[in-house]
């Protein structure tokens, strides 16, 4: 016979001390930590503890008793049950504050290298409406708010288009508004999600793997341009008919939309990376601009998701750089050709490394809009493309700049950068820790000159940061 779990503790009259790792805050009690989400440093609370390890604990706020000060009213009528967006209850002047000393404790903890005095952080440009790029899923089983479970009532309409729950891949977050992006996002899917209701459209169920609504994609650009791409589970013929109806209707209904498309995705996935995307309507593609130059973004290409953001975050890499015209850059993880091509009117070559082939024919595409020659672009994974052979070939590089994903560089590039030995490397990163290990790594041959940390994501835990690296004498 098992024995019963012993209940979790409520622990009373806590005070919420600091905001820590993922977004949450932190209380310490009885010297364990206890990490909450949703609260405030200064807020006072009971906590119910969900989940407790021999060194620290997880909670929820069971009662709020007296709120921080610093709390602000948070703006989406979604907070707390969508998973995004954790710090609108943080005003947004508190939220640089704490990814600035995030920056600053992480490169210390791990680099354990020589730091100059990281400077102070860049705020994006917009808090909110800032993403120029969202995706929504469809399903037929939506998720029930605690009020709603408490109800007990058994819902008829159980379609839903938004976001996933966090740990719960086959439930839906119904989504009714959203400020991440202009207001569009939020007309076009809850038209969409109308004419599918009233139109007995299906909505995708992950575990059957059927239903014809299955997700859609919004891009728009500093050019008013508006791409949607419908993500659509066809099996038969009435389903076709079913998904060019509702795209007919989309193309009469917002004439703004200037790129429609759509994918038939059947796969386990929803990743249509390896699928054709049909254009029903308009354009296959909309294009970005940013300091006159243009940049063609397709429905697969990697852009920055907050465009006024990476401007900001450009102009950074592009000063840390130090160009004068006559210098070998390599762009490594290039995506399609952003800062490449930012940076190449100061720079007599730009050599960009990226691994998905359709990114780099974009690279290709916007190297010659922009009028651009003296850039070459490869396709390919870092680690394969990038060897001792290419530095001979190509010539050793003046400046690297490299912006990997969150996992960093892998241990083989930095090798080769090592081999390289450019005068200056400027490291853009969506994560310090991996970037502080990084560091660690070219510590001996290089030193830390400037850091300086570039907020992409407001209301959330997120930070960039840009980190000059110069070869040490001798």
């Amino acid at each position: 016979m098992s024995r019963k779990k012993k209940p979790l503790p409520l622990l009373e009259n806590i005070t919420i001390t600091d905001v820590a790792a993922e977004g949450k805050a932190i209380a310490k009690v009885d010297g364990m930590a206890v990490f909450v989400p949703y609260a405030v440093p200064g807020d006072v609370v009971d906590l119910q503890i969900k989940r407790k390890k021999h060194s620290y604990a997880e909670a929820e706020i069971a009662r709020m008793i007296t709120p921080s000060p610093d709390r602000a009213e948070p703006f989406c009528p979604h907070f707390g049950v969508c998973g995004g967006c954790k710090w609108q209850c943080l005003p947004y002047q508190l939220q640089l504050h704490h990814k600035q000393k995030q920056v600053e404790e992480t490169l210390r903890r791990i680099a354990k290298v020589t730091l100059p005095e990281v400077s102070p952080i860049i705020g994006s440009p917009a808090e909110r409406e800032y993403r120029n790029k969202l995706e929504f899923g469809f399903s037929d089983k939506r998720w029930l708010t605690v009020e709603e479970v408490k109800t007990g009532v058994k819902f008829d309409q159980m379609n839903a288009v938004g976001f996933h729950i966090a740990g719960s891949f086959d439930k839906i977050l119904d989504i009714t508004t959203c400020r991440l992006m202009d207001d569009i996002n939020n007309r076009l899917r809850n038209a969409i999600r109308d004419y599918a209701i009233d139109h007995g459209l299906t909505f995708y169920n992950c575990h059957s793997r059927e239903g014809l609504l299955r997700g859609m994609m919004l891009r728009n650009s500093t050019t008013g341009e508006l791409m949607l791409l419908m993500q659509f589970c066809i099996h038969t013929p009435d389903e076709d008919q079913q998904a060019h109806d509702l795209l007919d209707h989309l193309h009469t209904a917002f004439p703004e939309v200037t790129s429609l498309l759509y994918v038939n995705n059947t796969k386990c996935n929803d990743t249509f990376a390896d699928l054709p995307v049909v254009t029903h309507s308009g354009t296959d593609c909309i294009y970005a601009e940013m300091e006159g130059l243009r940049f063609k973004v397709g429905p697969k290409s990697f852009y920055q998701t907050n465009s006024a953001g990476a401007y900001e975050l450009y102009k950074v890499a592009r000063d840390f750089a130090g160009l004068s015209g006559n210098e070998l850059v390599y762009d490594l993880y290039t995506g399609t050709g952003t800062i490449a091509n930012f940076v190449a009117r100061q720079a007599r070559q730009v050599v960009g490394i990226e691994y998905v082939p359709e990114a780099i024919a974009d690279a290709k595409v916007n190297a010659q809009l922009n009028g651009l020659d003296n850039t070459l672009f490869y396709a390919g994974d870092m680690k394969d493309i990038l060897t001792t052979d290419f530095i001979r070939d190509h010539g050793r590089p003046d400046v690297i700049i490299t912006d990997p994903p969150r996992a960093g560089m892998h241990g083989d590039v930095v090798d080769v950068i090592r081999f390289a030995a450019p005068r200056r490397i400027v490291y853009v990163s969506c994560n310090p820790a991996t970037q502080a290990r990084d560091l660690s790594l070219l510590d001996d041959l290089y030193r830390v000159e400037r850091v300086q940390p570039v907020d992409m994501f407001p209301h959330t835990h997120h930070v960039e940061n840009v980190v000059l690296l110069v070869k040490r004498e001798g």
